[in-house]
Order: C-alpha cells, then structure tokens, then sequence
C-alpha cells in the first residue's frame, strides 16, 4: 500500500522533529530514485532542505501527520546489536562499541574532509543513527538503505544534500513559520541580567531564588530576562553553527500561599523540545559531566563545581534516546536530578540507557536537596558529586548498603506512597497512589464501564506528568481518544465543536500514547513493544484492555488456565524488571445479576490476584437503576493493605465517574412488612433514616403492608 502511494507522487523523505518515524518504504523510494538519476546534482526536483541534513532533529519541523507520536508500534523486523555488528563487518566498517552506540565514520561526510573519524552513531538497541557532523537521522533501514545506494554507484559517502525534503503543506508551513518568528521576537527582546539594574536584578533573582548566582554564569549560558511577562529566557544553541533552535520561558506564579510555582513555555512545542541545555559549552575532551533535570540546576552546578553540565529537555519525565550520541564521550556520568523519590527513580530508570557501569546518582535526602537549592544553603555541591553511589552494584550483602534506602522511604513517606489521583479522592485514601514497578488487575461485569472507568484513572495520571501506554485491543484507538478527549474536556465536545481545537491542542500535549494493535494479539508482540516503548519514551504506566485478547492467538492445544498463568506472569515480570506500572484488565467469570464480584470471581486461576499488587473491582447493581448504582471495591493492596468500597455516580455528559454528592443519595426500593418481620427489612441509606422510618409507621402502616417505592431522604 505505501508503495503504491509513494509511487503516485507521496515525498520519499519526511523532515521531521522526532527521528524516529522515518519508515524504511519511504527511503527505499528515495534509493531507487536516486539509483534511476545517479548521484549528481542533475535530480529533477530543486533541493529544499534547512541545513544540510534530511532529516534534522534541531530544525523545528512539525512531525509528518500520518506519524502521529501517539502511536506506538515495534519494528517491523527487530534489530540487535549482534546483527548490526556483523552487518557492519560485513561492509568493512570499522567501529568502536561505545556506552550505548555504535561509533562508525560518517557515510554523509566526504573522507577527505571529515573531523571526527567516528562521528555517525548507531543506537545499540533500536539501531537509530545520527551523525553528528551533519545532523542526518533515521532508522537502521534508512541506513542500510543509503549503504546500498553508495555500493551501487561505487560511492565513498553519500551527500545529504542529493536528498529531498518532505514538501510541508500551507497551514504546517506557517505554523513553523510562526514559531520561529516567535523564538526570534522573544529573543531579540529579552535582555541579558547585566544591562538591568541592580534592583530590578535582585527581584528578579529573588523571585526565582537564583540569588547566589552571577551574572556572569547566567551570561555564559545564556539567560536573559523577558520583560514584559518578567520571565526567564533559557536558550536553546544547537547544530554545527551553534544558532539559536528554541527557547524556554520560565515564569513565577504566586498560588496565594507561601510556595511559589514555576511555569515552563516552549518553543517550539515541548513535543519537538529536543536538546541538552548547556551543550555547546562542552569541550570534546571533557571525560566527566554531570546531568540535572532544569535549567537553573545546571547553571548552579556548574558555578559551584566548574563541572560540565548540562539539563535534560523535559526534566524527570523523558531522556529521548535521540540524545545518548552528544553523551557518549563522556566515561563517567553523575545523575543529579533532584531531591525527591520522583527523581530518585527517573535516575536508576535513566542510567540503564547511559550504561549502568559509568553512572553515578546522587540520592536525595536531608542533606543532599537539589542544585539550585543546595546552593542557596551554601552546601558544598562538589562533595555531594563526588560522594555519588554507583549505579551498578555487585550484589547486596547487608543491611549497612540498604540502610539510607530505608530510611529515605521513612522520610519521604508521602512521596513513596505513589502520585495521588486528584479525581478519585477515596481511591488516593485507600491505595495511596500510584506506584512504579506494581501490577493492578481490574474487573467488573460486562457492560458496566471497565475501559471508561479504567481511561479516567490512567487519564487523572497522564495529566499529573506521568508516562502512559494504552494498548486497547477490544475498542479502536479512535473510540478511546474520544472517550479520553470528552473526560478530559468534561463535555460533549460533538456539541461544541468550536472548543475541539482549543482542547485537542492542550489534549495533545499530555504524555499519552496508544498501541496500534485491535484484536487478538500474540503476548511477545505486545511484551515486545511495550519494552520499546519503555526505551524511547521512558513510559510508567501501561493499560492492557484485556487479558482475554492476549490468549486467542496462542496454541489451542495448550490448557488455557496455564496459558493465562504464563501471560500474567510475564506481565508481572515486566512490571518488576522496568519499574513500570502495569494495569491489566481481566474479564470475570459469569456471576449472578443479584450477587457481588469478589478476588475469586476473576476468570482464570488464582495466579491473577497472587501475582497482583492491587486488585479493583467495579461492582454493579444491575437491578437498580438510581445514581450510585456503581461502587469501586479494593479487595488487595499489597502497599499497606488497607482495602475497602465506595460509591460512585456515572456522568454520562462528561463519561467520567465521581463520588456521589452527600445528602442527595436515593433509597433504593424498600418495602415494609410486618413488625414481627422488621428484623429481616432491607436496609438501605443511613441508620438515622432507619429509625425514623420505623417511628413513623404506627398501627396504620404495620396493618396496611403497603409498599412505598422510590423514596428519596432529604
């Protein structure tokens, strides 16, 4: 099907932000183009490219539509670092093995001019490449692809300037037109902290508690000051000139307590935010660096230490592996990425991609808070680094290596407990919050809203910053996003549809992404791509929408409850391994309209609710038809083990469920007998309106057996 679109006038090469989503049918198109031409200038198109890659990761391109980056799907042909070894013998390249790449000499580089010998890397695990010298990014069929046209034409390299550019539409055009002129407004009106004055100076520093720092470290990397919104102007310097690519604004907002906020503006869009702020500072023969998780860390490290440093684009949420190349000369890395258990975590989670044995984390604690803090103590922050524990250790022997863990979960109680769901209070009273490396299964009858329920949690989540997946193998991506987009809105969007961009622009911007798989799956393709996923986008949270679609591509021969043992197990194995949450949605067994789902109703074995570190049921009253009809029931919670129920009411304008209102809770239907038999009278509601009802029944009521439906308590 791609080809015979491409070949119907579909651009072979797409310029885009996030490298990787460029397919290999799309270069293959380029190859035999340029196979038909040769490779000269005589190309029937004219050249419209940025820079002199084709695909540039520091252009500001818009990401080519049909590759939206919500959707994740693994590689067609999965690469390992043992094939693409032995291809590159193959082809008589040498390479050195780094940390996480492969270094090789550039192929879009001409050998008699090159800088660098080995200045193309090559991504161990996906097979990504970059080459620093130009710029050119792809996947590893790209790079096959172009090693093929260069041995056709008996070539030594391949100019990236031969190939085309993905011709942007009118409306992506202005678009990136209109950021770049708003980088170069913003820039060319800000001020450097120097040309000030001295008071207006010290508010300024003050307001963002940057007091200790000079205006000198301030103007080598950069930061200048947006008057009319008082914000901060961090820079962003990339590419061979070293030009300005984008900009953050950081702005201080008073929430009308004693804690200020910060704000964070980017442009272009955090989607595209791809950089290492401090990098051009950076000598080719620094062997140690250090990595914080904002802008201002790093400049406070780098005063206090004289260190390299430099910040990560998106703080604790990401470290896209588009930037692994631009650390690889370095044989020691310090993660010093805050100061509390958040950070503490993205550190082990980030160091597995940096290499374990070269990583150093520094941990949080009373004494060791984070850089900009520290240096507003007066803390020695070239102690801390040094003191830095290993990432890798050898095995654990005592309690003596366990001993600060312990105690930093003392201490940080409330931030061990998870991230707290701002939706579902009773929920957050009763599992705390939302841990890394944990497995919860979810169950309800058929039809009650498992998938709606299940997408508003995940949703509360994503919100709050943390990584999700959805694998949605029963309902279309579509459907889901609609069903997300409307809970996330709080309104039928089809009714105002004026709002749809202003909310699918804000509903883009969520770290949420989607599987591309819908129906029965086999359980290493999903395993598969959610470890991918993990990889590129650093996901915390997977939903698996259901169990029961992962079991009908396997061998029917096989006894299906030992198959659904073995799925879950995996599941469980993945969750620990990755310090990824996992939420999986199983189906129950059939039960009776009239009675409760309970742990033992999941279908399968009891591996399910063993295996799980939380177990949630939503629990239907089919019979009734009145508000708090649902009610979400925890009957496993591993953490501290407090469980219970409570009630909640379906919004069906919003599709989002909530607790229902206190004192507007309705009877369901209650029927009175006899005094002899009030002993066995439902109850229903609060014991104060049981007693009164019973005192005002008299003689009249207690002869007459009447039934009284429908009564609503005031």
């Amino acid at each position: 099907m791609w080809t015979r679109l491409l070949q119907r006038g579909t651009t072979s090469i797409t310029q885009v932000v996030n490298p990787t989503f460029l397919h290999q049918r799309q270069l293959s198109f380029l190859c035999r183009r340029i196979l038909s031409y040769g490779i000269d200038n005589r190309l029937p198109c004219p050249v419209r490219l940025s820079g002199t890659c084709f695909f540039h990761a520091d252009c500001g391109k818009r990401a080519f539509k049909k590759d939206d980056k919500s959707t994740v799907e693994f590689p067609v042909s999965p690469v390992s670092v043992t094939d693409i070894k032995q291809y590159i013998r193959s082809r008589d390249i040498p390479f050195h093995d780094g940390y996480s790449c492969l270094h090789i000499p550039s192929i879009f580089v001409d050998p008699s001019v090159r800088k660098d010998n080995l200045s193309l890397f090559i991504n161990k695990t996906t097979g990504q490449f970059l080459c620093k010298d130009t710029l050119v990014e792809g996947s590893w069929e790209d790079f096959q692809d172009c090693l093929e046209v260069m041995n056709r034409e008996g070539q030594d390299f391949l100019s990236p300037h031969l190939l085309l550019g993905y011709s942007d539409t009118v409306e992506e055009q202005e678009e990136i037109d209109r950021e770049l002129r708003e980088v170069q407004r913003i820039w060319a009106s800000s001020v450097p902290l120097s040309d000030i004055s001295e008071d207006e100076a010290l508010l300024i520093k003050t307001m963002f508690q940057i007091t200790k720092v000079s205006n000198a470290t301030l103007k080598k990397f950069g930061v200048r000051l947006f008057k009319p919104t008082k914000s901060l102007v961090l820079p962003w310097f990339g590419g061979p000139d070293c030009s300005l690519r984008g900009l953050k604004l950081l702005s201080a907002q008073n929430t009308g307590t004693d804690k200020v906020t910060y704000n964070e503006a980017m442009f272009p869009k955090s989607t595209s935010y791809y950089n290492l702020f401090g990098l051009p500072l950076i000598d080719s023969k620094d062997s140690e660096i250090v990595l914080t998780a904002s802008e201002l860390d790093t400049v406070a490290v780098s005063q206090a230490t004289g260190l390299p440093t430099v910040a990560l684009p998106r703080g604790v949420s990401t470290l896209p592996p588009t930037l692994l190349p631009y650390l690889e000369q370095f044989k020691r890395v310090t993660l010093w990425l805050g100061g509390d258990i958040r950070s503490w975590e993205a550190s082990k989670l980030f160091s597995r991609k940096l290499g374990l044995r070269r990583c150093s984390l520094v941990r949080p604690g009373q004494f060791q808070p984070c850089p900009m803090e520290g240096l507003a103590q007066g803390t020695n922050l070239g102690r801390i680094i040094k003191n830095a524990i290993p990432a890798a250790h050898k095995s654990i022997v005592s309690f003596k290596q366990l001993r600060e863990d312990v105690f930093g979960e003392l201490l940080n109680k409330e931030q061990v407990a998870g991230v707290k769901w701002t939706r579902f209070p009773e929920l957050k009273r009763i599992l705390k919050g939302h841990r890394k490396g944990e497995l919860t299964v979810f169950t309800g009858p058929t039809g009650s809203g498992k998938t709606t329920f299940i997408s508003e949690v995940a949703l509360d989540l994503c919100m709050q910053g943390v990584n999700t997946l959805w694998g949605s193998f029963e309902i279309h991506n579509v459907r889901l996003a609609k069903i997300m987009l409307t809970q996330f809105a709080r309104q039928r969007l089809e009714e105002n549809l004026e709002q749809y961009d202003f909310w699918a622009d804000k509903f883009e911007e969520l770290p949420l992404y989607f599987m591309t798989f819908h129906g029965q799956q086999n359980i290493k393709t999903v395993l598969d791509t959610m470890q991918h996923s993990v990889y590129l986008y650093d996901i915390n949270h997977v939903v698996i929408d259901n169990l029961q679609f992962m079991m009908g591509q396997e061998n029917v021969s096989v006894d299906k409850f030992a198959l659904q043992d073995h799925i879950i197990g995996a599941f469980r194995a993945f969750a620990t391994n990755t310090s990824c949450h996992v939420t999986l949605i199983i189906h129950p067994r059939k039960e009776e309209d009239d009675r409760d789902l309970q742990t033992a109703s999941i279908f399968g074995s009891a591996k399910a609710s063993q295996e799980a570190d939380n177990v949630l049921i939503l629990q239907e009253k089919k019979l009734v038809t009145c508000p708090g009809r649902r009610s979400l029931q925890v009957t496993k919670n591993r953490f501290d083990g407090d469980v219970g129920i409570f009630p909640m009411d379906f919004i069906k304008t919003s599709l989002t469920f909530s607790a229902p209102v206190k004192g507007k809770q309705k009877i369901k239907k209650v029927v009175l007998k006899p005094e002899k038999e009030s002993e066995n009278d439902e109850e229903v509601g609060t014991k104060e309106e049981v007693k009164k009802e019973k005192a005002t029944r008299g003689s009249k009521a207690a002869k007459s057996q009447r039934p009284v439906e429908n009564q609503a308590t005031e």
